[in-house]
Parts: structure tokens; C-alpha cells; sequence
């Protein structure tokens, strides 16, 4: 019966220091991801599904830090307690037990939830309204294309080679290929 802290920050210079920190819970693993929480594919969750036994409790600063939309949080609470994994969220004071949980948990978790998944979907859409108020000023050009392959992708389909054979010699994908000649049409 092991107490398993699950900590995540969105970038590598943030840190976890804040979160759990008044738990006053001596845990037994801690399990650290510094990375997004929009995709459950992540190094250090994936390790705590691996590493979580029937008995054990997962402690969670807050549900935000599990899962950011509501799909992918229930999934998570559910295979744990299905597995016989309780799961405490300690800034929302909700507790999921292996044995079943009460109504009242089950409707926070899903308020909760949707708030988490709307809260990242106002992030992008607020980081893609930067992003076009930028391009208009002329201060944001998105990553700069690489010239030199674009001559070598021209020159290689003036002499008649197929697309594939291009992309395999000069190491690209195939759709560099293509979006390089249609770029190179263009001008």
C-alpha cells in the first residue's frame, strides 16, 4: 500500500516545488513529468500506470496536473480504480476510491474536468491569436525554410527524378518535397 505522488509542470524551467508540498504525506515514489498535459502520452505517467498496484493511493496536487481535457481524466481515474488504484486530488479535495466513489466526487470530477479542457482550449486559442496579431506586424515568420535543400530539390527535378527519389536523397519527407517545389512554382 504505497502513496505515490504524480507532479507535472508544462515546460522544464518551471518546477514542482509548490505542489503537494503541504500534503504532510511521507510518499513512497514520486513520479515528475515536466511537460503539457494535453496528451496522456508522457514519460512519468506512463511509468505510474506502469508502476501502481491494487492498494496503492496516487496523490495529485490538482486535476489540472493529471489531464487536461475530461476524456482522458476519466480514463485515467477509471483504469486506476478499476485496478484497485485510489486517487486523491488534494487542491479540490476529492478522493477516488478503488471501492467506488460518491455521486457528489463523480460530478465534481466531471465540472472539474470540462473547466481543465476549456481553460487549454481558451490557451490555444489565445496563443494562435498572438501568433496572427504577430504575422500581421511582420514580427512572427514561423521557422525559416531551408534554402539549400529547396535548390537541391529544383535541380534534382529539372533532371526528371521521381519525388520519393528526392526526398530519400536529400533526407527529407515527402511532403518537404512537395511544399519546396510548390513554394518554388510560386515565385
Amino acid at each position: 500500500m504505497a502513496h505515490i505522488a504524480y507532479l507535472r509542470v508544462s515546460s522544464v524551467d518551471q518546477n514542482t516545488d509548490r505542489q503537494l508540498a503541504n500534503a504532510n504525506i511521507p510518499f513512497d515514489k514520486t513520479f515528475t513529468d515536466k511537460c503539457s498535459g494535453g496528451s496522456t502520452i508522457r514519460p512519468a505517467l506512463t511509468q505510474l500506470k506502469d508502476y501502481a498496484r491494487e492498494g496503492d493511493t496516487i496523490h495529485v496536487h490538482s486535476i489540472d496536473r493529471l489531464a487536461r481535457n475530461l476524456v482522458d481524466l476519466k480514463q485515467l481515474v477509471n483504469e486506476w480504480n478499476e485496478n484497485g488504484v485510489s486517487v486523491k486530488f488534494h487542491k479540490e479535495g476529492l478522493s477516488f476510491n478503488a471501492g467506488g466513489s460518491d455521486h457528489m466526487s463523480e460530478l465534481m470530477l466531471n465540472m472539474l474536468g470540462a473547466v481543465a479542457q476549456f481553460e487549454l482550449a481558451m490557451i490555444q486559442e489565445r496563443r494562435q491569436e498572438g501568433i496572427e496579431k504577430a504575422k500581421s506586424a511582420g514580427k512572427y515568420k514561423g521557422r525559416p525554410t531551408n534554402e539549400t535543400n529547396h535548390q537541391q530539390i529544383a535541380e534534382l527535378r529539372s533532371q526528371g527524378v521521381s519525388l520519393r527519389k528526392i526526398a530519400k536523397e536529400v533526407g527529407v519527407s515527402l511532403s518537404t518535397v512537395q511544399r519546396a517545389l510548390a513554394a518554388l512554382e510560386k515565385t
